[in-house]
């Protein structure tokens, strides 16, 4: 007796879920996670610490998100290797929010952003995230990069960082408040940590240049007894999980805030999981899946005093390149950065916010690529448009807003190009020519006839004089939408006002449902005004042709 089918419904529900199969390499690979897992650990301790700090949550905040939505998101994920965590981009976004909000908003946003991540999951919304154009993710990833580099002026200088403004006025302003001797120490700390990062690539590309740049410099300054600001205390483990109390006025001011970290969350953690499938050989991706991994990461982060996490492209490059091939990797991750908050959280205390600046600083100059840059700029001209005002809409206005002015333009754009490659050709009747043929117009549509194109062709076709029979052949046009079967409907009205006869040629099955609804084939005069064959379309507008002709003779 065989089981009966799962229901349609479960087998949904059940590929959003972990299973067995996620772990079944693990005993093949697990050294190669391990070594992987303790790697990523490493690099990922001091951009935690920096990212919870220049995110105004704080150093404590940004570990908890490491390992919380670390383990949550390698649990509950789409992808094998996926490292999740605090991000630079979260960070642009959740420091204006902070700032206007307190930090009480912090656990109420991550909550609602992570349901909102996680219903996307469940109704399937994972593959949007492709129909984002490569210039708007360049563009907002080099926005991005100069946002994080900028906020970082005011630790590299060791002042405060002024709240609730532009991350380039924040520069600008940190600037003028200087006092350039006392500035010394930090800035020294800033040049060593970027030295060592720089440098330590050169060595081995897995020699972990963050680390060993904080430990130089923490180091350095604790022997010198250097003025400069530090983290300071640290709890020594994870605190106990709390549930934020929500209610309608605060719903109302915090909705929006976090429909955009939900939205970046979103296209972050696909996006970097979607580069991990390309260089690894680790399998697909669940995009679904990953949304609702992301989701769960996010509540469970903000329950337990963290920031709202993402898939980090950077941490998870490493993860791959160090050895990791399934989830135990990131699942380590988040477990040595556990055990450091639970044994070295004295020590990490002392590190200078300084030496976090700089490592961010790095960081942030390592997103740009030069290359990627020029070949963006090199590709064509629209292209090249939608990268650099989506870069500029990110630094000066936000991300969301940059994201969605990027794929406005960019589909303003290619609906044009679309259009412009549609055509209204008139052509030839096929020979041998007849008497009258002069009196017959045959144009062919070709390409797209969409609501971009139509009245080109209205007007091309409209502005016809001295015919008497129109022959409108369809069989070339690729793409037709209602606007297109309205001026369509819209000219055979028009040309039968007037007394011409308006044969139609070739309408594809594909098309032929929504002209018929729109109105194409009832604007016709008779049902037999719609052919199949150019030959016998021709050959019923000469004959109608002969007969004006005589009508009139």
């Amino acid at each position: 007796m065989t089981a009966a089918p799962m229901p349609r419904a479960a087998r949904a529900i059940r590929s959003l879920l972990p299973g067995a199969a996620d772990y079944r390499d693990v005993r093949r690979t697990w050294k190669g996670d391990l070594v992987a897992g303790i790697t990523v650990g490493i690099v990922a301790l001091p951009l935690a610490l920096a990212f919870g700090v220049s995110s105004g949550a704080g150093a404590a905040s940004g570990l908890v998100t490491a390992i919380v939505a670390g383990v949550v998101a390698a649990v509950f994920g789409g992808s094998n290797v996926q490292v999740s965590g605090p991000t630079g981009a979260m960070v642009v976004v959740l420091a204006p929010i902070i700032a206007a909000h307190g930090l009480g908003a912090l656990a109420i946003v991550g909550v609602l952003a992570g349901l909102m991540v996680l219903a996307a999951g469940i109704l399937r919304l994972g593959r949007a995230v492709t129909f984002i154009p490569w210039p708007v993710i360049e563009g907002f990833t080099l926005g991005i990069a100069v946002i994080i580099l900028l906020q970082q002026v005011p630790s590299a200088l060791g002042v405060p960082a002024t709240e609730g403004v532009n991350a380039i006025v924040g520069a600008v302003d940190a600037v003028t408040r200087t006092s350039w001797p006392d500035a010394a120490w930090a800035l020294a700390v800033v040049a060593v940590v970027a030295a060592v990062m720089l440098a330590a690539p050169r060595i081995h590309p897995l020699v972990p240049g963050s680390i060993i740049a904080i430990v130089v410099a923490t180091v350095m300054t604790t022997l010198a007894a250097a003025p400069v600001a530090t983290i300071g205390e640290l709890p020594s483990g994870l605190p106990a999980p709390v549930v934020p109390a929500i209610d309608l006025e605060t719903l109302g001011a915090l909705l929006l805030p976090a429909a955009t970290v939900a939205a970046l969350a979103a296209i972050e953690s696909l996006l970097s999981a979607r580069v991990a499938a390309t260089i690894s050989d680790t399998g697909p991706y669940d995009a679904d899946r990953e949304l609702v991994g992301q989701g769960l990461a996010s509540v469970a982060s903000a329950v337990f005093g963290g920031m709202p996490a993402t898939g980090a492209i950077a941490r998870t490059a490493v993860n791959v390149r160090s050895g990791g091939r399934t989830r135990l990797a990131a699942v380590l991750h988040a477990v040595l950065l556990a055990g450091i908050v639970a044994i070295g959280a004295a020590v990490v205390a002392a590190i200078p916010l300084a030496a976090l600046a700089g490592v961010l600083m790095v960081t942030a100059t390592r997103m740009i690529s030069l290359a990627t840059v020029r070949t963006v700029m090199g590709a064509t001209r629209a292209d090249a448009m939608v990268f650099v005002g989506t870069a500029i809409v990110t630094v000066s206005v936000d991300l969301i807003t940059a994201v969605l002015v990027g794929i406005a333009v960019a589909a303003f754009l290619a609906l044009r190009t679309l259009a412009r490659s549609s055509g209204v050709h008139r052509e030839e009747l096929p020979a041998p020519a007849e008497a009258g043929d002069e009196r017959i117009a045959l144009f062919r549509l070709e390409g797209a006839l969409f609501f971009g194109a139509a009245e080109r062709m209205l007007q091309r076709v409209g502005a016809l004089r001295d015919v008497d029979v129109v022959i409108i052949r369809m069989s070339q046009l690729q793409l037709l939408d209602a606007t297109g079967a309205q001026v369509i409907t819209e000219l055979i009205h028009a040309l039968e006002r007037r007394g011409v006869t308006v044969l139609v040629k070739g309408i594809q099955g594909r098309h032929l449902e929504l002209a018929t609804r729109v109105g194409v084939i009832a604007s016709l005069r008779h049902r037999n005004h719609l052919f199949d064959d150019l030959a016998a379309a021709v050959e019923h507008a000469r004959s109608h042709a002969r007969r004006t002709a005589e009508a009139h003779g």
